[in-house]
């Protein structure tokens, strides 16, 4: 895909520095690098951070609210290397506020290497619960609610992700338009 080179470059500029990150993605970019859409992304979306030196990078997520000061630096170097947005790799999920991770979403992450830079991307159930997150806050012709029929999550997928998002959100506002939604999706994709 069109991330794999600026990641492959953000790897190997933090290699040289001696610097080593682990980095969990959602979105747009995990369902590109996993091959589930076809739509072209230059965003990466930061979930959380993980710790490279471990066996299990995903073991203790956090959080990632902020990116670390030499990420975020050689970060802004690879978007100026490659013309990309200087904000291409970003923290907006988290930024958003406390957002919990799915049950169980750490040990299904699918981990690649770049150099220096260890990326864990989100599991194709996970980023159901993430999308229909993003859709209840966007409409129907979001860019979010386009990613989720593309995964054409079953009703159970559904009911799992609707459940996990209402945890994000109790609010009875939230729950109407997530139930619009629902609603949506289950007539979009028949």
């Amino acid at each position: 895909t069109a991330l794999e080179a600026p990641l492959k470059a953000l790897g190997d500029l933090l290699a040289g520095q001696g610097q080593r990150f682990a980095i969990v993605v959602v979105g747009g970019a995990a369902l590109n690098l996993l091959g589930l859409v076809k739509r072209t992304t230059l965003d990466v979306d930061v979930l959380a951070l993980g710790d490279p030196d471990s066996p299990d990078p995903g073991a203790e997520l956090v959080p990632a609210r902020q990116l670390p000061a030499e990420l975020a630096a050689a970060g802004a170097r690879v978007a100026r290397d490659f013309g990309l947005d200087p904000r291409w790799l970003n923290c907006k999920v988290a930024e958003h506020g406390s957002v919990s991770f799915p049950e169980g979403m750490a040990s299904r992450l699918q981990w690649r290497s770049y150099g220096g830079l260890t990326v864990g991307l989100v599991e194709r159930r996970d980023l159901v619960c993430y999308k229909l997150h993003a859709a209840a806050d966007r409409d129907s012709g979001s860019v979010h609610y386009q990613d989720l029929l593309a995964l054409q999550p079953s009703e159970a997928e559904l009911e799992r992700a609707a459940e996990w998002a209402r945890a994000q959100d109790p609010s009875a506002g939230f729950a109407e338009v997530l139930a619009g939604v629902l609603e949506h999706v289950k007539r979009d994709s028949r």
